[in-house]
């Protein structure tokens, strides 16, 4: 029988510490729970209190309010991690937005633009920058950055600034993966499909043509759900992943291989 259907959760990350972005909702707040319940310390980043202080009490973890653009929030996230824990083990840098007035270029002004870069793009910058030390002390590490199956592939319904973004989180994995490997750190962009997320949800009960123009592209016909995110999220943080580094890891349900789905 398998894990999920025994309720059995490996215990890879026992007295390791890691942080996670966007950990109020959606993939973050399902990442922490599976951290958690895999033994890790789990240091909740989110600029929404509620959220996330709810999710660090979940998860018996530490909740610290973070903008992720701001620089030297994302350094205070990662000392108290540090302080508080004793290392920095993993980092999935997760959060992201994806607005409505990010569509087509032709129509995105570049205050949208912007606004996604900086937090789709700048904030995974802003937080490899505040690991990656601690983590060359340590002579370990596992960072794992929330890009997009979007990053690989094209749309005729674009987000113009959130693809670009994600393009950015792949390219920028893999260079950092090449550079630090040989000093222990892996660093990998994890390439979701759509997610059954609140956001998402939300976005496609205002509009089902829209939902139903992207299903008939998923060969397994839905969404993700959020559980299935983390457990690659884990899966990547933990040694069981140790020869994997620089990696687009696709979670999407086969969209990046299809060409014409199942009916």
């Amino acid at each position: 029988m398998s894990n999920e259907e025994t309720g059995a959760v490996c215990r890879r990350l026992v007295g390791r510490t890691a942080v996670i972005t966007g950990a109020g909702s959606g993939i973050g707040l399902a990442t922490a729970r599976r951290l958690a319940d895999e033994g890790a310390h789990v240091v909740c980043g989110d600029i929404d209190e509620t959220a996330g202080k709810a999710a660090a009490e979940e998860v018996g973890g530490l909740f610290v309010r973070v903008d992720v653009t701001d620089a030297e929030q994302v350094d205070a996230l990662f000392k108290v991690a540090h302080d508080t824990y004793g290392s920095v083990d993993i980092a999935f840098n997760n959060a992201g937005i994806s607005p409505p007035d990010d569509d087509s270029i032709l129509t995105t002004g570049i205050d949208a633009w912007r606004r996604v870069q900086e937090v789709n793009l700048t904030s995974v910058y802003l937080c490899c920058k505040a690991a990656l030390p601690y983590m060359q002390r340590q002579g370990r590490g596992s960072i794992i950055n929330t890009a997009s199956f979007v990053a690989v592939m094209g749309a005729a319904t674009s987000q113009i600034s959130y693809t670009a973004s994600k393009g950015g989180v792949l390219a920028m994995s893999r260079e950092l993966g090449v550079q630090f490997a040989r000093e222990g750190i892996r660093v990998n962009a994890l390439c979701p499909g759509p997610v059954d997320t609140p956001l998402l949800r939300e976005l496609f009960a205002k509009d089902p043509e829209r939902a139903a123009r992207r299903l008939v592209h998923i060969p397994q016909g839905r969404f993700a759900r959020p559980e299935e995110i983390a457990a690659a999220v884990a899966f990547l943080a933990s040694d069981d992943s140790s020869f994997m580094t620089a990696s687009e890891f696709l979670v999407d349900g086969g969209i990046g291989g299809a060409y014409v789905t199942p009916l």
